[in-house]
């Protein structure tokens, strides 16, 4: 007498993660997205394990859940991920301020981000 189950939202080959509230610019957290997209999930990590950009190790985590939700919620096979999707959007920004010189005001804008990370699982081809 229940509700009826939720359809997916993913397709059956799809698992996704997401992270909100990442304290950096989406313009800032596009740049790492970028260096991941299409790529096979063992090389995305390891290009976010080495990477110099602060928001990496959050990037990372997502990616990271992203595959253990595959595994665990899909039953995919991790050895035949690729990050399929990975879209950055903006969240809220924080307002802050500064006193400058003649009594003015220095605005300062403190953004915030969001990151959703989808993998795919495809067959390798021999």
């Amino acid at each position: 007498m229940g509700k009826d189950k939720n359809p997916r939202r993913v397709a059956e080959n799809e698992a996704m993660a997401k992270a909100r509230m990442l304290r950096t610019s989406p313009q800032k957290l596009n740049l790492v997205a970028q260096m991941i997209r299409g790529k096979k999930v063992d090389q995305a990590l390891s290009d976010l394990t080495f990477s110099k950009k602060r928001i990496a190790d959050d990037v990372k985590k997502v990616l990271q859940s992203a595959i253990a939700n595959a595994e665990n919620n899909h039953n995919l096979d991790v050895d035949e991920l690729i990050v399929a999707e990975a879209w950055v959007g903006k969240n809220l920004t924080m307002k802050r301020g500064r006193p400058r010189a003649r009594g003015r005001f220095g605005k300062i804008l403190k953004p915030f981000a969001e990151i959703t990370i989808k993998v795919r699982q495809v067959e390798e081809q021999a």
